[in-house]
C-alpha cells in the first residue's frame, strides 16, 4: 500500500543522509551549548493554536480527537512549546529540538507534510543571540557544504514603512509581501494594490542606503556586524517579512539553489521575554546537500563454516566495522551485497579457516586480497 498523499518512507541511501544530517545538526547544536529536549507530537488544540489564529499556517495544523472526545492537535511547529518549557528556567535559556512535525499544507517537491524539523532558540535573548543562531546555522550548511545566501529584515522596519505610506492593514500588506518569492511579482502587486500598499513594491527596490534613515535599521546593522565577527555575510533584503504574525524584530531566511527558503527564523517574544530563532528540516536540507555518504560495510559469506564465520564479524564490530553474516550459497551473496551496496565480502570456507587466511573482494574493482587473521 501507498503511503499517505505528503508523506514519505526513508530507506537505503536516503535514511542514511538524513541521519548524517541529523548528527552533524545535534553535534553543532551542542557545541555551541544549545540543550536537547523533548516535547510531545501531540498537544490541546486550543494550546497549538496559541494566539496566532489569523496566521496561515494554523488553518494547515492536523486535528484529532481521543477517546474522551477531547480536540487535539498534531504540533505544526516546535516554538509554542517553548510557552511551557521555558518557564522559570535561568535566562538566557538556550534549547535546541528534533523531531517531527505535520502540516496538512497543499504538497510539492521540496514540501511534505510530515517533516524532521530541527530547531534552535535563544529565550532572553539580544541581537548578539541571533548572530550566535546563525552562526551555529552557518557551520551546519557549510559542514554539509550547502551553497547558502542569510538575508535578513526587521518587522519595526516594516512596520515604520508601512506607516510612513499610511498603510493601515498591516498584517494583510505582510502576509502579500511574503508571498514575493512564491508567486509572480505582479500577481503580488494586483493583491497589495486591493490594499493601497503597491507602492511598497517600488521601495522595496531603493538601494541600501535609503533603508538607513528608519530608526529600526540600527537593529539590522547590529546584526550584519556581528555576523562579521562570526566571519559570515548576511544581505539585507527588505522585502523580507516572514509570514507567521509573532514575529517582533529581526527575521531571516536562507536560500540555496532550490526555490524554497531552506531556513527561516527571528526574534518573538515567549511570555514577553524577547527571544529569537531559527527552523529548517532535515528533508529540505537533503535536498541541496552535497555531502556523499560512505559507509563502508563487509559481508561475511559461511561457506558451512557458521562459528567461525560468527568469530570473524564479532572481531570485524570490535574494530568498529561494519559487518554482517550471509549463510550458504556464494553466488547468491554477491547478489545480496550488490542489492543493498555492500562492497567487501569475506569468504569463510574450510580452507580458509585451516590456513587462517580469507579472501576479500572488493566489488566495485572487482580485486581480491588476503586477510590474515592472527591470535591476540
Amino acid at each position: 500500500m501507498e503511503t499517505v498523499k505528503g508523506f514519505k518512507d526513508k530507506l537505503g541511501q536516503d535514511a542514511e543522509k538524513a541521519a548524517v544530517i541529523r548528527e552533524v545538526v545535534r553535534q553543532t547544536f551542542e557545541k555551541y551549548n544549545f540543550q536537547e529536549v523533548e516535547t510531545p507530537i501531540i498537544e490541546q488544540e486550543e494550546f497549538v493554536k496559541g494566539e496566532n489564529t489569523n496566521d496561515e499556517t494554523i488553518s494547515d495544523i492536523f486535528k484529532l480527537q481521543d477517546k474522551g472526545k477531547r480536540n487535539l492537535a498534531l504540533r505544526y511547529e516546535f516554538t509554542f512549546q517553548l510557552k511551557r518549557i521555558a518557564k522559570n528556567q535561568k535566562l538566557p535559556f538556550k534549547r535546541f529540538q528534533i523531531g517531527p512535525v505535520f502540516r496538512d499544507e497543499p504538497v510539492g517537491p521540496n514540501r511534505l507534510r510530515q517533516l524532521t524539523q530541527c530547531d534552535i532558540d535563544t529565550i532572553g535573548a539580544t541581537i548578539k543571540d541571533e548572530a550566535e543562531i546563525l552562526a551555529a546555522t552557518k557551520e551546519i550548511l557549510d559542514s554539509l557544504k550547502i551553497p547558502s545566501i542569510i538575508y535578513v529584515n526587521n518587522r519595526k522596519l516594516l512596520n515604520e514603512i508601512l506607516d510612513e505610506q499610511e498603510i493601515k492593514s498591516k498584517k494583510e500588506v505582510i502576509k502579500e509581501i511574503d508571498k514575493l518569492d512564491k508567486l509572480p511579482i505582479a500577481e503580488v502587486k494586483s493583491n497589495l494594490k486591493k490594499l493601497n500598499a503597491e507602492k511598497i513594491i517600488d521601495i522595496f527596490a531603493k538601494p541600501l542606503i535609503y533603508f538607513q534613515k528608519y530608526k529600526s535599521f540600527q537593529e539590522i546593522q547590529e546584526l550584519i556586524d556581528y555576523c562579521k565577527m562570526y566571519g559570515f555575510e548576511i544581505k539585507f533584503l527588505p522585502s523580507l517579512a516572514r509570514g507567521l504574525s509573532y514575529y517582533t524584530g529581526n527575521v531571516f531566511e536562507i536560500k540555496s539553489n532550490i526555490k524554497e527558503t531552506i531556513c527561516g527564523g527571528g526574534t518573538y517574544l515567549i511570555d514577553n521575554v524577547q527571544s529569537t530563532g531559527i527552523s529548517f528540516s532535515i528533508e529540505r536540507l537533503m535536498a541541496v546537500t552535497n555531502i556523499k555518504i560512505k559507509i563502508d560495510r563487509i559481508l561475511v559469506v559461511s561457506l558451512d563454516q557458521d562459528k567461525k564465520a560468527i568469530e570473524l564479524s564479532k572481531k570485524l564490530r570490535k574494530q568498529n566495522k561494519n559487518a554482517s553474516i550471509y549463510f550458504g550459497n556464494p553466488s547468491k551473496a554477491l547478489q545480496y551485497a550488490n542489492s543493498y551496496g555492500i562492497k567487501n565480502v569475506i569468504f569463510v570456507g574450510k580452507k580458509e579457516v585451516q590456513e587462517k587466511k580469507f579472501l576479500i573482494k572488493d566489488l566495485k574493482t572487482g580485486k581480491s586480497k588476503i586477510l590474515t587473521i592472527r591470535k591476540k
